[in-house]
């Protein structure tokens, strides 16, 4: 029982050291939950550290305690990310600093940090060296970089050129710096430095362990993981939200389960901001798996990972899915692989294969699990090998089976999750999804409140709210505080309107905007004079504010904002109390595109048309065609397209496919650009901000894509418009 296990380790003290971690956070309305294989443990259900109850599933607790192991369990909790700082802080005032510290992290050279370090050392100059990291990435050879050279005026054939080359390749892997760990604390029962090397930390009121994550487990220390999530916040914001609107507490446990609608969004890939299924493999990969109940979630969150990935398994489950007839379980296995229609997913699932198939004890299975994590970087899955397909054999199993099983643990070293971390990450993918299906306003309203997080940026959060029925309204310094805020009744469903907060202006700082908040709760500000004395504001925020049109209401449109906000600075001398009376001049309003490059500007986003609406009429006698339009094409069609860059991801697992989002007045389309075109054309593929792609439309059910043959950077039409892209390459 493992109840009885941990008490024959006594490891009772770090149980309970954890429980009252979560039991303060939760006690001070911050949004937490276990994951990883905690969640495999019914003591950590019991204690309310994690949220999936173990019953309801197949899990295996060896994957998170076992007598073999040796080593003190690892318990994982995500916090709120704007909020973990509380309790980080309490872990120090309880156990106080000479006993606790975090884990320190090796910082190794890596492609850019390696060229800027070695360039300085050769004594290149700083404007040539940083243009060259710049330039460089991580997918690049040798052979690549003395091409970044060259395009950077350098002569690749140079002694200088080919020694930086040489000394940034041979940095690589190397130790740079001593780092913080996200979030693992080692907390001793006396004084920690006798254990461990212990440092101040750069960031106040922090301590620092001198070694990693991985000396701790070498010497047996109990570590606890207080880690930052961003969607914890968004969905603690959003309960909060949908609370205030029906006038009662609304929470995790109030989300109805198994709703049509959900699923229904889901399998049409309407998930830009749900987490976990945002990103453009997983909205590939909804309609092809269209889940319709929270098991099916739980593969989804699990499937798109490079382990099942480079293992094969996400063919062979799909196509089982599919047709119900392909799906055969060898004999005895179906308890391990029924769930999953025949295909190990789950880490968990390799480790009951290895005990049913081969013969393993549960403690020697997962050791085969972390040998399996390692063998990349250590090696060790020799002995493994041989083990599993000896023992398959002499249990009746076909070589062809035995052999294949090991091939998909191999791929497990790629990274794979445990079906207990998917389940837990599971229930946040089905509460932010329910939210976005019934209160839009409200999740776009907690997303933006919440951000930096996620996969897109407010912009693309907008824009999507808005073709969702959102009604979204402008910062206004005469209503908006310094979050954005729900208004009355405006949008469809009788959802409420979102006003945008402050906090979205660049430049904005949250003191004056509390300023703003508290002067403005005694009256209504007459003028921009009247703000700026009021509450206390420079001549910086105030055109933070007229940059931003926050000021319509009191000034007018942005150039009078801008012309007040200069001379409403408060007098800090003599003629403080006296109101001069100056002649505003009569200022033509901005155009409409020099509106939405002052909103790009000030805040990232436009509340107006998409720039790529006033382009329409250029790009349409280019033949490129909006995204609206390419939704309705054949499979096998030509086409063009042409939007504003928002993502770039090449994964590891892509075999040098880059994937790339461009966006539209009418929506997105994600464009597919083969290696040989990257190399090509890198110069469009990593930096334009205006692409036009002339391509294939590849349509597959809803699923579609267009795989580009020519790439142009149109850049230039979009003249000083500021732009930013999410790049994941």
């Amino acid at each position: 029982m493992p109840g009885q296990l941990i008490a024959a380790l006594r490891y009772e003290p770090y149980f309970l050291t954890v429980y009252d971690i979560v039991r303060y956070a939760r006690a001070n309305g911050i949004l937490c939950q276990g994951r990883g294989s905690a969640a495999n443990s019914a003591v950590c259900y019991c204690l309310h550290i994690t949220e999936v109850d173990p019953a309801r599933g197949n899990l295996l607790v060896e994957r998170f305690i076992s007598r073999e192991r040796a080593e003190p369990p690892d318990i994982d909790v995500d916090f709120e990310h704007q909020r973990r700082e509380e309790v980080i802080q309490y872990i120090y005032q309880k156990y106080g600093r000479t006993r606790a510290a975090l884990a320190a992290v090796v910082i190794s050279y890596r492609p850019k940090s390696a060229l800027r370090d070695s360039g300085k050392a050769l004594g290149v100059d700083l404007a040539i060296v940083e243009k060259v990291a710049r330039s460089h990435h991580w997918f690049d050879g040798k052979r690549d970089l003395l091409n970044r050279l060259a395009e950077c005026g350098l002569d690749p054939t140079s002694l200088l050129a080919r020694q930086w080359a040489t000394l940034a390749q041979s940095l690589l892997g190397f130790p740079r710096h001593l780092s913080q760990h996200p979030g693992g604390f080692v907390i001793a029962q006396g004084k920690l430095s006798r254990l461990v090397p212990v440092e101040n930390a750069t960031m106040e009121d922090r301590s620092v362990i001198q070694w990693d994550k991985d000396d701790l487990e070498e010497l047996g220390l109990l570590k606890v993981d207080v880690l930052a999530l961003g969607m914890l916040s968004a969905l603690r914001r959003a309960f909060d939200l949908v609370g205030q609107q029906r006038q009662s507490v609304f929470s995790m446990q109030d989300v109805p389960a198994e709703d049509p609608a959900t699923y229904d969004m889901m399998c049409e890939a309407d998930t830009i901001g749900v987490f976990q299924i945002e990103s453009r493999a997983q909205m590939s990969m909804l309609p092809r798996l269209r889940p319709r109940q929270f098991y099916d979630l739980v593969i989804e969150v699990a499937l798109v990972r490079p382990g099942p990935i480079q293992g094969g398994m996400v063919h062979p489950y799909l196509q089982r899915r599919l047709d119900p007839a392909l799906v055969r379980f060898p004999p005895g296995l179906e308890t391990a692989l029924g769930r999953t229609l025949g295909v190990p997913i789950f880490q968990e699932q390799v480790m009951q294969v290895a005990i049913l198939a081969a013969g393993f004890s549960p403690g020697e299975a997962d050791q085969l699990r972390r040998a399996m994590a390692a063998w990349k970087r250590k090696g060790g899955m020799d002995k493994y090998h041989d083990r599993i397909i000896n023992g398959m054999l002499e249990r009746g199993y076909e070589l062809a089976f035995a052999e294949a099983i090991c091939s998909q643990i191999q791929g497990f070293g790629e990274y794979g999750f445990p079906e207990s971390h998917a389940a837990s990450f599971a229930l946040l993918t089905y509460a932010s999804s329910w939210l976005k299906c019934h209160e839009p306003a409200a999740f776009l309203c907690a997303l933006l409140n919440s951000q930096p997080m996620g996969f897109y940026g407010p912009s693309q959060l907008v824009q999507d709210a808005k073709r969702h029925g959102v009604v979204v309204r402008a910062v206004d310094v005469a209503v908006s505080g310094w979050e954005s805020t729900l208004e009355e009744a405006a949008g469809a469903r009788g959802q409420p309107a979102v006003r945008l907060g402050l906090s979205l202006l660049r430049g904005m700082r949250a003191e004056p905007a509390l300023r703003i908040e508290a002067a403005r709760a005694v009256r209504p500000f007459a003028s921009v004079a009247d703000l700026a004395r009021r509450a206390g504001l420079g001549r910086h925020d105030l055109q933070v504010l007229a940059g931003g049109n926050a000021l319509h209401q009191l000034a007018g449109h942005r150039r009078l904002a801008l012309w007040q906000a200069v001379g409403a600075v408060p007098d800090k001398d003599l003629l403080r109390p006296t109101t001069p009376d100056e002649e505003v001049p009569a200022l033509a309003a901005p155009s409409e595109g020099e509106t939405i490059l002052g909103d790009y500007r000030a805040q990232g986003l436009t509340l107006g048309r998409h720039p790529l609406a006033l382009l329409r009429p250029q790009l349409l006698e280019r033949r490129f065609l909006p995204a609206s339009t390419l939704q309705g094409f054949r499979h096998g069609q030509l086409a063009r397209g042409c939007g504003i860059v928002t993502v770039r991801q090449r994964p590891g697992t892509a075999k040098g496919v880059l994937f790339i989002t461009i966006e539209d007045e009418t929506g997105n389309v994600n464009v597919i650009v083969w290696p040989a075109l990257v190399e090509q054309q890198r110069r469009e593929v990593l930096g334009a901000a205006l692409l036009g792609v002339y391509g294939v439309w590849q349509r597959e059910g809803t699923v579609c894509h267009l795989v580009a043959k020519r790439l142009v950077d149109m850049s230039h039409l979009l003249g000083r418009l500021p732009t930013i892209s999410r790049d994941f390459c």
